[in-house]
């Protein structure tokens, strides 16, 4: 009678555990907006430098160099445009650990942009997990190398290691 009772008392503990966690998202994205900002810098200067060509003081109209001068200016501004307005997408994938269906699943973007499960693995399947400061490793049950993730923050890894340390073996 007593074991009914504690396996009713773990049971609803895990399911308020459930209903507390939340799923948990990372991502595997570079410094991009270090990158943007500075095509875009790029991208302005080579317009002004299209145009200043040819309104700077000394600069030599002569026939000969006419062409080369036109060319050069039509290179920097086009080059410059398509700075200023590129739109780098990502294609690196994402890992999303649902507590749900207690899964982790690696997402990748498709030619759409939608995003497509590649791996789908449950937290039953890993064999184990290693926490370092900015970093998670999973580990397959044989002992290799799965997936190595960066962690943005020490609430993602708190919040990774709440969902994993109920079925996952955390290695210290």
């Amino acid at each position: 009678m007593t074991a009914i009772n504690t396996n009713s008392f773990e049971r609803s503990a895990a399911n308020a555990n459930f209903e507390k966690s939340v799923p948990v998202l990372i991502a595997f994205a570079p410094n991009w907006k270090v990158r943007m900002v500075l095509s875009r810098v790029v991208g302005a200067f080579l317009i002004v430098i299209a145009f200043s060509m040819w309104i700077m003081q000394g600069s030599a109209m002569s026939a000969e160099v006419w062409p080369i001068k036109l060319a050069a200016s039509m290179m920097f501004l086009m080059v410059g445009v398509s700075l200023l307005t590129v739109q780098l997408l990502d294609a690196r994938p994402d890992a999303y650990f649902d507590p749900i269906r207690r899964e982790v699943r690696v997402l990748q973007k498709n030619e759409n942009g939608r995003p497509q499960t590649v791996l789908r693995r449950s937290y039953d399947t890993l064999g184990g997990a290693r926490f370092a400061d900015n970093e998670v490793e999973l580990f397959d049950v044989d002992g290799s190398l799965l997936m190595k993730l960066p962690l943005q923050s020490a609430d993602v890894s708190r919040a990774l290691k709440g969902q994993l340390s109920g079925s996952v073996t955390i290695f210290a």
